[in-house]
C-alpha cells in the first residue's frame, strides 16, 4: 500500500514539474471572451416606456391605461376583469391572461412575472407584451402613440425592418431575433398593406408550460 501510495506521489511531482516547465515556455493562456451585451428594445406607450424585465405594472396603470385580466370560468366562459394592483401574487411564478387596451380593436396581451418573494400585482414585472394591431382608420392616431425602439409603430415597415435590424432573420411577412439569450422580438407584416400588424417583445424565463415541477 505504502509503495502504491508513493508512485502515485512521484507521478504527480512528475506532472507538476512538466506543467511548470510548459508554463515557462512562453505559452500564451487563452483570455475569455467579453460578453457581448444584448440589445434591449424598449415599447413605449404615449410617454410610458416599458422595458421588458424591468418594467412593473404599475407603469401601466400609472399612465391611466385599460389593463384587465382574464380567466376562464367553470363553464368555459372567458371574464374579464379590471386588474387589482393590491393583488397578491406568488413568488417564481409567471402569469398570462393580462391585457392593456388601447382602443377596443388595438391592445397587447401581457405576460407578468415574480421572482423569490411573493408581490403585488402592481410590482410584478412586465415579461412579454404582444400588440396586435388594427388597421381601422379611427385607430391610426392612437396606434401613432405606440412605438418599438423608438419608431412608431405606423412608421414601421418591412423594408425599414431589414434596416434597422440586420442580424434579424424572417421573410418579407416576418422579422425577428435570434441567438439572444435573454430577449426575444419579433415584427409581423400584412402581405396585402406591408403594414404592421403585429410585434412582440420579451424577456425569456424558465417556464414549464407543462405544468410540472
Amino acid at each position: 500500500m505504502k509503495k502504491r501510495m508513493w508512485r502515485h506521489g512521484s507521478l504527480l511531482v512528475l506532472l507538476l514539474t512538466v506543467l511548470t516547465v510548459t508554463g515557462c515556455s512562453g505559452g500564451s493562456k487563452t483570455e475569455p471572451e467579453p460578453e457581448v451585451e444584448e440589445p434591449v428594445y424598449t415599447v413605449s406607450i404615449g410617454d410610458t416606456q416599458i422595458r421588458v424585465g424591468e418594467t412593473k405594472v404599475q407603469a401601466l396603470l400609472d399612465a391611466g391605461m385599460n389593463v384587465t385580466w382574464s380567466e376562464m370560468t367553470s363553464d368555459n366562459q372567458i371574464q374579464e376583469y379590471t386588474v387589482d394592483p393590491e393583488m397578491e401574487l406568488e413568488a417564481n411564478s409567471y402569469y398570462t391572461g393580462g391585457s392593456v387596451w388601447i382602443t377596443e380593436s388595438t391592445f397587447a396581451h401581457v405576460s407578468f412575472a415574480t421572482e423569490d418573494e411573493s408581490v403585488k400585482l402592481g410590482d410584478a414585472v412586465i415579461a412579454r407584451m404582444e400588440f396586435n394591431l388594427s388597421f381601422r382608420e379611427e385607430d391610426k392616431e392612437a396606434q401613432a402613440e405606440i412605438a418599438f425602439d423608438g419608431v412608431p409603430v405606423t412608421e414601421m415597415t418591412r423594408e425599414k425592418a431589414g434596416e434597422l435590424y440586420p442580424d434579424f432573420t424572417g421573410d418579407e411577412v416576418m422579422w425577428f431575433s435570434t441567438g439572444l439569450k435573454n430577449y426575444d422580438y419579433g415584427l409581423y407584416f400584412d402581405s396585402s398593406s406591408g403594414g404592421l400588424m403585429k410585434f412582440s417583445a420579451e424577456y425569456r424565463y424558465d417556464v414549464d408550460w407543462s405544468g410540472g415541477n
